[in-house]
Parts: C-alpha cells; sequence; structure tokens
C-alpha cells in the first residue's frame, strides 16, 4: 500500500523539483514551528549548510524576547543576511519548504532582501 504525501510536504516536493541551490547561489530554505522560525544555506551539490539562523540562536534570542512571531521572523532575515554577507554570498535561491509566502515567510525573505541578499 503507498503511502499519500498531501499538505504542505507535497508543495515542498514541487518546489524541490525546480530550486536547487549551487556554489554561486545557495538555497536558502526556512522552516516554521508553532513559535520559532528557523533559516538555513544549502549548498546542495555539496550537501552542506552555509549558515544557518533561528528565533532559538544566540544572537537572536535575545531580540526576539518580546516580538511578535512576524517580527521575530524579520529579524532571523536580517541575522542569515548578515552571516552570509560575512561569508561573501550575497544571492541565494529562496526555498518557502511548502509554505504559502505570507506572513512570517514573507517578513523573513523582505528583511534577508533589505539586509543585502539578493534572490
Amino acid at each position: 500500500m503507498a503511502m499519500q504525501i498531501v499538505g504542505r510536504e507535497r508543495r515542498k516536493l514541487r518546489i524541490r523539483r525546480r530550486v536547487s541551490g549551487s556554489v554561486e547561489r545557495p538555497r536558502l530554505t526556512v522552516f516554521r514551528s508553532a513559535k520559532h522560525i528557523y533559516a538555513q544555506v544549502i549548498d546542495d551539490v555539496s550537501g552542506s549548510t552555509l549558515a544557518h539562523a533561528s528565533t532559538l540562536s544566540a544572537d537572536v534570542r535575545g531580540e526576539t524576547a518580546e516580538c511578535n512571531k512576524s517580527d521575530a521572523a524579520k529579524k532571523v532575515g536580517a541575522a542569515i543576511a548578515k552571516a552570509l554577507l560575512a561569508k561573501g554570498v550575497d544571492k541565494v535561491v529562496f526555498d518557502r519548504n511548502g509554505y504559502l509566502y505570507h506572513g512570517r515567510i514573507q517578513a523573513l525573505a523582505d528583511a534577508a532582501r533589505e539586509a543585502g541578499l539578493k534572490f
């Protein structure tokens, strides 16, 4: 009996067929839970993570203590952009991971763009 893939997982697979990270344009992927948001930048050719940031990271955690979730996502977007620009990467491919481009996902992407990343 085959397992059926539904909902966000189906959208995620559809997106991942088209989006892949490389050395010059790594993939910025996001994951959101009920309380936190996570972002990581992946080079799919070598299978390595170049940078990561989340609301649980030490540098972001203190700033997001009294923020709402969208403001916390903005801070995570700025933090991931800062980490990437320090490594000399300014172009990425955005992977929304099956989530709608709305709310926290959009806030993170907009903040990363404002901080200097090009999608």
